[in-house]
């Protein structure tokens, strides 16, 4: 992923971005030669401090084999993403046709060595945590090998331990426009109204008002 120095997130902010509920990405392993890669999509828990990601998946899924070859994996978060046309972005005093168009977005990459986890008392481990994750509402709630409701369905799950080992992350909102050219493209994509449109607009301003030194960022 290229990463232009303007752009580069630090890890306050994608950490908050990711807090506001993004616990969803896909994850690349490589492929036998040749087949390019395995990538799957996948929900994950993950832990900041400990440098550490937890997933599940389906025995059955084919990232077990790439990851039997080679234990390294990215895995991606995307989101609040718009298409910015050219003829918002011309330069000051020429026509809007030369304006030359661009993708806004954020994206966190992790790059980590895998792990998987077969034995069920770990297995059962990790999934209660992810329980604790994603529905909170149902506190207390846990798995237990061979118990209802959950523990019959361990041999058919492998789970995932990520040990990360890098993360990159880029905030994508022309940072480099003027904050009055900036701005004006906050209001055209309020505008125009289409999905990820909102959050794409949400994060130009926030990013502009932090280098105006108003907000952190």
């Amino acid at each position: 992923m290229l990463i232009r120095p303007w752009d580069r997130g630090e890890e306050a902010e994608w950490r908050a971005w990711l807090a506001e509920g993004r616990d969803f990405g896909l994850l690349a392993a490589n492929g036998p030669a040749g087949s390019g890669p395995v990538v799957t999509p996948a929900h994950f828990v993950l832990d900041a401090d400990r440098a550490e990601i937890l997933a599940h998946l389906s025995a059955a899924n084919p990232l077990w084999a790439a990851l039997r070859a080679d234990p390294h994996v990215t895995l991606t978060v995307t989101g609040d993403h718009a298409f910015a046309p050219g003829t918002w972005r011309a330069p000051d005093g020429a026509p809007p046709e030369h304006g030359t168009p661009t993708s806004s977005y954020a994206s966190v990459q992790f790059h980590c060595t895998a792990a998987t986890v077969d034995d069920p008392e770990e297995k059962a481990e990790l999934l209660t945590r992810q329980l604790a994750h994603f529905q909170p509402e149902t506190p207390g709630l846990s798995v237990t090998p061979g118990a209802a409701p959950f523990g019959g369905l361990l041999p058919g799950l492998r789970g995932l331990r990520l040990t990360v080992r890098e993360v990159r992350a880029t905030f994508t909102y022309d940072d480099k426009l003027t904050p009055a050219r900036q701005a004006a493209a906050g209001e055209r994509l309020a505008e125009r109204g289409r999905p990820g449109d909102a959050g794409a607009r949400r994060q130009l301003l926030r990013r502009a008002a932090a280098r105006a030194g108003n907000l952190p960022a």
